[in-house]
């Protein structure tokens, strides 16, 4: 990939974010709970897509990463989950396929630590059908 994408942090009740998340059928409900961090990407100045994490402890969630649908097919989903990993866990109802071509491995719930189980996005948010995905880059 030849470019570089811009992050700015952003709260969790940005319109933009929520539009973005609500447009793309992504959960909305809890943005403004306690160890969210929201970043909004651009190229140009031209805003690309949202991504965000949620942290707990030393395990990180990843989630909410959408890529505008003018600016979809050019790598920057790619570029924002990159941007975005350390170690991540992902839940996924659509995006599977994807996130595997990241380097991203399905796991079942019995090997996901608790602090991912117990959050709202897989305890409550996500239907218990959504594939479960660890991807850990080498350190």
């Amino acid at each position: 990939m030849g470019f570089e994408l811009n992050q700015q942090a952003l709260e969790g009740h940005d319109d933009r974010l929520r539009g973005a998340l609500a447009g793309a059928g992504l959960p909305v409900d809890d943005l403004t709970d306690a160890g969210r961090s929201f970043y909004r990407f651009s190229r140009g100045g031209e805003t690309v897509g949202f991504g965000g994490l949620e942290l707990y402890g030393e395990t990180v969630l990843l989630r909410s990463i959408v890529v505008l649908s003018d600016q979809q097919g050019f790598g920057f989903g790619h570029a924002i989950t990159l941007s975005l990993l350390d170690q991540a866990h992902l839940l996924t109802e659509t995006a599977a396929s994807f996130f595997q071509s990241l380097g991203f491995r399905p796991i079942t719930r019995d090997e996901a630590p608790a602090e991912i189980l117990t959050t709202r996005q897989a305890a409550s948010l996500c239907p218990a059908s959504a594939a479960l995905m660890v991807r850990s880059l080498p350190a």
